[in-house]
């Protein structure tokens, strides 16, 4: 096996998971072997070694993976024993993040559905908007819901109504019920006549 080769194979080996390592070991050092064999024409020695470049290259990727996921930040959500369970209201107690990082703060979004800032009469609309526009700004740091630490919502008029409708859309958002902490604050009115909902945000990016 030519010598580049020999690097890539034992720099690549040591990645493996540890799960798949053995089995998947031992197959690259048969691939090894038939490389090195006699028995074998060039084009047959060739394509193990492209073989073993191949499952080193699907590795990398794994990796890669791996790391990216790793690098989530981590959100502790604490919801005191003696205190209400605030999930079904789609907020937490407190949260924090052991993760050094930089925080992200983001402007109160509203239910502006298009780049006129068109606002619907329908509650629940601006609601979807507002959380889709949170998410949008999100995704320009590559973060998501999930490192949001905390928000705080404005909403004209609230009322139980309202409140159902804003649980509703924070269950379907935060889909794995790790909710940020929350303040919901009743307003009279907003920046716009129109406007129903504002939601603002603190998110944390993780390091790396």
């Amino acid at each position: 096996m030519p010598g580049y080769i020999k690097q890539i194979y034992h720099e690549k080996i040591i990645n493996f998971p540890v799960h798949i390592l053995p089995g998947l070991s031992n197959f690259i050092n048969f691939l090894v072997a038939m490389s090195n064999s006699n028995h074998f024409s060039a084009h047959v020695k060739y394509a193990f070694t492209l073989s073993i470049l191949l499952l080193s290259a699907c590795q990398i990727t794994k990796n890669n993976s791996i790391i990216t996921k790793n690098n989530m930040t981590s959100i502790i959500h604490k919801n005191p024993e003696t205190l209400f369970d605030p999930t079904p209201y789609a907020f937490a107690h407190s949260t924090s993040s052991p993760d050094p990082g930089r925080y992200v703060f983001i402007s109160g979004q509203s239910g502006g559905q298009d780049l006129k800032h068109s606002l619907s009469k329908d509650f629940r609309t601006q609601v979807k908007y507002a959380l889709l526009n949170l998410e949008t700004v999100l995704q320009e740091y590559q973060l998501k819901t999930e490192d949001v630490l905390k928000i705080t919502v404005l909403i004209v008029d609230h009322n139980q109504e309202k409140l159902a409708i804003w649980t509703e859309e924070m269950h379907k958002t935060w889909k794995n019920n790790h909710f940020p902490a929350s303040t919901l604050i009743p307003v009279p009115r907003l920046a716009l006549d129109d406007m129903l909902i504002e939601v603002d945000a603190i998110a944390l990016m993780k390091e790396e």
